[in-house]
């Protein structure tokens, strides 16, 4: 599914060079579920943000459904970041302005070609699969963090990508709200769909299928 080969990544800034990571060979297979874990600063979130093509290597490439991104111009790599890869990010990145059927519908307006009434059969049968029926039009501000955070993988999932991309999708919950969250996506892997997670959590690590850890931008064997 997704490929890293020999990818570097340089931070420059006029007087510091920063190697965020060095020498980064990777496959993600097609219904694999991994952690990348290390501590902070290791170049988690940055390896994550590269294979969602969020962010460019300085060297190597990244691969994604046998196609080699390096090679697209950034129209087309904004279609496969549409079509193939749903995101999952710590802070939600839900619209205030929007209610919750109209998240989880964003993603579908940069989607030609798509009718308007299948798209919201589905985001309605995402609402219920991540269990909002009841709170589908509120208002970000009117739910809780475990809510918001069922909101945004509900529209990660819209586009039924072949890949989800979660970077610490439980980090800003209690306990009790980041377990039901991480449960939601061990149901999703069993259904099929690919998960990569950064996470600090060892206990979440745990329930994935591999465990990936890096330290100085280096993957650890």
């Amino acid at each position: 599914m997704i490929t890293l080969e020999n990818i570097n990544k340089t931070f420059y800034t006029s007087e510091v060079e920063t190697r965020a990571l060095e020498d980064i060979n990777l496959t993600v297979e097609k219904g694999e579920f991994v952690a990348i874990m290390g501590p902070s600063g290791c170049g988690k979130s940055t390896m994550l943000n590269i294979m969602g093509l969020l962010d460019k290597p300085t060297s190597g490439w990244v691969i994604i459904d046998d196609v080699r991104a390096d090679s697209l111009y950034d129209r087309d790599m904004a279609r496969i970041r549409n079509q193939k890869l749903g995101f999952i990010f710590q802070s939600f990145h839900l619209i205030p302005s929007l209610n919750v059927l109209d998240n989880v519908l964003l993603p579908m307006l940069y989607r030609r070609g798509s009718s308007a009434s299948a798209n919201r059969k589905r985001a309605l049968e995402l609402i219920e699969k991540v269990g909002l029926t009841h709170r589908l039009k509120h208002f970000p501000s009117q739910l809780s963090g475990g809510q918001c955070q069922r909101v945004a993988i509900a529209r990660a999932l819209i586009g039924q990508p072949k890949v989800i991309l979660a970077d610490e999708p439980t980090g800003n919950l209690d306990s009790k709200m980041g377990a039901e969250i991480m449960d939601l996506l061990v149901q999703l892997n069993r259904e099929g769909t690919t998960i990569v997670m950064v996470t600090h959590d060892e206990r979440l690590a745990e329930e994935t299928g591999r465990i990936i850890r890096l330290f100085d931008g280096k993957l650890v064997l």
